[in-house]
């Protein structure tokens, strides 16, 4: 890859244990730096690494980061079953296994490390940082922070249309059996996790072509949602973290995401003129990227504070 006036970039297929699955890798080294500082990269509800995530981690490199863009366990071409199972606690431990394998890899610094997180991933991003102390930097990109308020976001009727399915792999789950799948971003109306305007042509834009995406999950994550609140972790925080917030966000609600920020003891706040899935392309994307590429080489040891 050639570098867009920085260096030039190669990227390798990797994979490191989690919990004895496996989680698919890409890890984006800038050439000619020797042990370069990394940024561990994961996505968001239900989505891939190869939805944007290399565009994001590509940047970096070519800023002199090395990047390590991952897909979480029981999604795309990661191990473990059942397929589009959604587990937070298991997501989290993903986290933990992609910092413990940085930290052993040689062609980086494992003591110069920071996360990315993206919608919720960016939420992991948070509860990620606020357990890992040792890290040096973390960002939060129109980040998943409060369940209650994305279920609002979704709306009394959107919620209704859900429980049928939710109930039925419950039950499926306690009986050991194959899971009963939700439609992840769905058209307004539609029975699915998201269904703002934006969520379904969001998602479509970001599956590059020849790739195939599965926009479904298991619907027993659905009650786990709604009441997960990585945005309480802000506060016990203790590097500097950015967040990049959406002002027109239809999925995670600014006004929630800003006020969970503003409790970061050595948080950045950066909104954007931008929808929930604007920002990973066009001008938005480039606005967002700058912005965060200052952020990392500002904390990681490449400039001076």
């Amino acid at each position: 890859m050639t570098g867009r006036n920085g260096y030039d970039v190669t990227r390798h297929d990797i994979t490191f244990d989690s919990d004895g699955d496996t989680c698919a890798a890409w890890l984006f080294l800038p050439d000619g730096v020797e042990r370069p500082p990394v940024v561990i990269l994961g996505h968001g509800l239900g989505a891939t690494r190869e939805m944007r995530l290399d565009a994001f981690a590509e940047r970096f490199a070519q800023a002199g980061i090395a990047a390590i863009a991952f897909t979480y366990r029981h999604f795309g071409d990661s191990t473990g079953q059942p397929r589009q199972l959604l587990s937070i606690k298991r997501q989290l431990a993903d986290w933990d296994a992609a910092i413990a394998h940085a930290k052993t890899r040689g062609d980086v610094d494992g003591s110069r490390i920071a996360v990315w997180g993206s919608s919720f991933g960016g939420g992991h991003a948070i509860i990620v940082a606020s357990r890992h102390p040792e890290l040096r930097a973390a960002v939060s990109q129109c980040p998943f922070t409060d369940g209650l308020a994305s279920a609002r976001a979704l709306g009394p009727i959107g919620t209704m249309r859900l429980l049928p399915t939710v109930g039925a792999d419950v039950w499926s789950a306690i009986r050991g059996r194959e899971p009963r799948l939700l439609t992840l971003a769905g058209a307004p109306g539609e029975k699915a996790l998201m269904t703002a305007p934006d969520a379904l042509p969001g998602y479509q834009a970001l599956v590059p072509e020849g790739t195939t995406f599965v926009n479904e999950v298991a619907a027993r994550v659905a009650p786990t949602i709604t009441w997960h609140r990585p945005g309480k972790a802000a506060r016990k925080v203790k590097v500097p973290i950015l967040f990049c917030v959406c002002d027109h966000d239809s999925v995670t609600p600014a006004e929630e995401t800003l006020a969970y920020a503003r409790s970061a003891p050595k948080g950045e706040i950066k909104s954007y003129d931008a929808g929930h899935f604007d920002i990973y392309l066009g001008e938005a994307f480039e606005e967002i990227v700058m912005d965060q590429t200052e952020f990392l080489t500002r904390h990681l040891g490449m400039s001076k504070d």
